[in-house]
């Protein structure tokens, strides 16, 4: 009977290769549905490996999950067999995770690790520890317990040291600093956490490094998170080049790989030929045998080789190279995200990076590459037009918390990627990943903007789609910030509907975009000149999230829209706005929060005629602005207002120099309000200082800028999307039908995704003409 079994494998390998996992699963099961008993360890390997195709290849968890219940039923019966056992749990968890029944997965890891703890020391069965202590540290992470979710992972990385395995100990380090930058207690536990990596790092063989691209990507990634939250961009971004270098280099042996193997398919097709000569078929073998060792010299395993375990199969099943960037060796096997959605990420990095520097052309080619890139992989998830249903997604919302804690205030929330088979990284169980901000202009893109739902989606494919999501929210929200600073209203306004959109087809696993969308409405009526309704949209994104950081930004930027208002009511609802952010402003990680608070503050200053103090608080936000935050936007525009402050305390030249260098970089962010309340100030100049020449040719130039930008202005206000976009009500979001999806506020634990960097408070140019101050009304009232 086990040569009947044997066969059945072997069909069962053939028609997978040739694609066919229907006719392979039916070969499998013919072996478990046979009249005839076989012995369970061979019942077990087989229900084992159609529960793998399974989750390898389809969405049908629930299938996987019978095969492998039934395997634990059967291994109780059999004493020996660890391994066996190890894949079984390991697997069923996966199930468990991926339909977000989290306590019994919990249950079923702790029995994983009172196995491994009474079956010896044995090389696997450490290997084993570490694929269930890193399985159970993701499970508590959705549970929000986040010191025991480090405890199994330092357990994890004590195993990993125990085999003196550094690829290993890099793995679980990665992780602990994950966690940490999720929850954040405290800046030392970071800090230290940080150390560690570096420490790991280093200890790993360079040669070995190299062959670690999966680490690399998440070690650079988390480091750059780490290095936005404190706003250190400047080290942030030696590790953004070495990350951007990284990818290319990739992208380069994936097609080199890719070209090796159509050659080898090439020379398979040649050797098939019967009237081939025996000289040429003797060169064409030895060619095909280089090929075949360039192929595993580029996909060898970093320091054990998966064949030193059991084999995960019975039969002689061929594993083919996987286009993925792994983070552990066998039993793990886990990646952190797919390879799509890191190069998307980078992209997005280089975007975040680039954008305050007014480097749009760069901008605009990493938007429209990382749209691209997920637009192919939203396809290969059905996310088109056209599909419907799947109402057991609702229940899984409201069976676990929303998916990303806040993980930095200054980067993407990204959940980890489901491990193809053991293991699930880290933060794989959570089903609504998390976001940022950003600048240029790529080609607008119809990005299958009707059609499907959320509730269309397969459970399984739930938490990828997830990730895609949230990828190109954050692309068109940087697309929107370059195109307000360039004045490119319409082409901000297709970007924010495009975004508007994607929510409202997909409103639980985008929920904690609803803020950053209000934000961002925003950010837009305050450029177009609608302050009432931009102080609406700030508040109402404020309301929306639990972050301290995007609800500080938010009062800070609706207090800006209130002075530009410009009567005494809307300042003193300014200062009111004002007052709690400017007492709270060192407690915020990093500098953004008190930058922009010392901008709105100072502007109020200004309004009391307290010039000299105002002074003072501008110069220190500036200087914060230029050592930590790079923003060249908002370093104008602190520049722009010294300048007037200088031309009021009649230090002409000061002002003259302070000007023209807010007039240059202005310029250099096609930045038309900057530029605008720039010339107007130096029109001032120029009268108070008599240069009749040099007033009338700016007078000239800022009449021109003003009717460029009101051309724009009546184009953004004639446009179909303008009305929808400022108007004082929230987005609503339609019931499906016998459906409850859950809103933001009432399943998520933080969830909310920060902005990188200020796009800029920008001001209207006839509120802040010392000139047109008025304070009498308002009296001298101060923070």
């Amino acid at each position: 009977m086990e040569a009947v079994a044997e066969g059945l494998w072997r069909l069962a390998d053939y028609h997978e290769k040739q694609g066919e996992l229907g006719k392979a699963i039916k070969c499998l099961e013919a072996i478990c549905q046979s009249p005839v008993s076989f012995f369970p360890v061979l019942e077990v390997k087989t229900r084992l490996r159609i529960a793998t195709l399974l989750l390898t290849y389809s969405h049908n968890v629930n299938h996987a999950k019978s095969h492998l219940e039934r395997s634990q039923l059967l291994l109780k019966s059999i004493p020996s067999c660890f391994e066996l056992k190890c894949r079984a749990y390991s697997l069923l968890s996966q199930c468990y995770h991926l339909v977000g029944a989290i306590p019994p997965q919990k249950q079923l890891l702790y029995k994983g690790l009172d196995l491994t703890n009474s079956a010896g020391h044995e090389l696997s069965v450490k290997l084993w520890s570490c694929n269930f202590n890193s399985q159970l540290a993701n499970a508590l992470i959705i549970e929000g317990d986040y010191q025991n979710s480090i405890s199994a992972l330092e357990s994890g990385y004590v195993f990993s040291a125990e085999i003196c395995y550094p690829e290993l100990q890099m793995f679980f380090a990665t992780s602990i600093l994950h966690v940490h930058l999720m929850q954040w207690y405290d800046d030392n536990s970071v800090q230290q956490a940080v150390n560690k990596c570096d420490e790991v790092w280093e200890s790993i063989e360079p040669e070995k490094r190299q062959q670690c691209v999966g680490l690399l990507f998440y070690n650079e990634l988390l480091h750059i998170f780490y290095r936005l939250r404190i706003c250190d961009y400047k080290n942030a971004a030696q590790h953004l080049d070495k990350l951007d270098a990284a990818m290319k280099a990739d992208l380069q042996q994936t097609q080199y790989i890719e070209d090796l193997n159509k050659e080898m398919n090439a020379l398979n097709q040649s050797l098939s030929r019967s009237d081939l000569h025996y000289k040429d078929r003797l060169a064409l073998t030895g060619k095909h045998a280089q090929l075949q060792e360039q192929l595993r010299s580029i996909t060898r395993p970093t320091s054990l080789s998966k064949e030193s375990l059991e084999p995960g199969h019975f039969g002689n099943v061929r594993r083919t190279y996987r286009d993925k960037l792994e983070l552990a060796p066998y039993p793990i096997d886990g990646e952190w995200l797919p390879k799509s959605a890191v190069y998307a990420l980078v992209d997005l990095m280089v975007v975040i990076f680039s954008r305050p520097k007014g480097l749009f052309k760069e901008c605009t080619k990493r938007i429209l590459s990382g749209m691209l890139t997920i637009q192919e992989e939203l396809v290969k998830l059905g996310i088109a037009d056209g599909v419907r249903a799947h109402p057991s997604f609702c229940s899984a919302t409201r069976s676990s918390p929303s998916f990303y804690q806040t993980c930095c205030e200054d980067l993407p929330r990204i959940p980890r990627r489901p491990a193809s088979e053991p293991l699930m990284s880290l933060e794989r169980g959570r089903r609504f990943p998390p976001l940022l901000l950003a600048h240029d202009r790529p080609p607008r893109l119809g990005l299958f903007l009707s059609g499907q739902q959320e509730v269309s989606l397969q459970h399984s494919a739930i938490w990828m789609a997830g990730v895609y999501l949230m990828l190109i929210m954050q692309l068109l929200e940087n697309k929107v910030a370059i195109e307000l600073t360039r004045s490119e209203f319409v082409e901000a306004q297709e970007a924010l509907v495009q975004m508007k959109n994607w929510f409202l087809r997909f409103p639980t696993i985008l929920q904690a975009c609803e803020s950053m969308i209000e934000m961002l409405r925003g950010q837009y009526a305050h450029y177009v000149g609608c302050y009432h309704e931009a102080t609406f949209h700030y508040i109402e994104a404020a309301k929306l999230t639990e972050s301290k950081s995007i609800q500080a930004m938010c009062q800070v930027y609706a207090a800006v829209s209130y002075i530009c208002i410009g009567d005494a009511e809307s300042s003193t609802l300014a200062l009111d706005l004002i007052g709690p952010v400017y007492s709270m402003m060192d407690s915020f990680v990093g500098v953004r929060e008190k930058t922009s608070v010392l901008f709105a503050y100072g502007l109020l200053l200004m309004k009391q005629h307290d010039l000299q103090e105002a002074r003072n608080r501008l110069a220190k936000g500036l200087q914060l602005t230029h050592n930590h935050l790079g923003n060249l936007q908002l370093v104008a525009q602190y520049l722009t207002i010294l300048g007037s402050l200088a031309l009021a305390l009649h230090d002409t030249v000061q002002a003259r120099e302070i000007l023209r260098s807010s007039l240059t970089l202005a310029k250099k962010l096609y930045d038309i309000p900057t530029q605008i309340w720039v010339l107007s100030v130096l029109t001032t100049l120029y009268q108070e200082l008599g240069e009749k020449g040099n007033e009338m040719e700016n007078a000239e130039y800022q009449c021109k800028k003003a009717d460029d930008l009101q051309r724009r202005l009546v184009d953004a206000h004639s446009s179909i999307h303008h009305i929808e976009l400022i108007d004082k009500v929230r987005l609503e979001i339609q019931q499906l039908k016998g459906v409850d999806i859950k809103r933001a506020g009432s399943i998520s634990l933080g969830v909310d995704l920060d902005i990188p960097g200020s796009i800029g408070v920008s001001v209207s140019t006839s509120s802040l003409k010392l000139m047109d101050i008025d304070s009498g009304r308002r009296g001298k009232r101060k923070i």
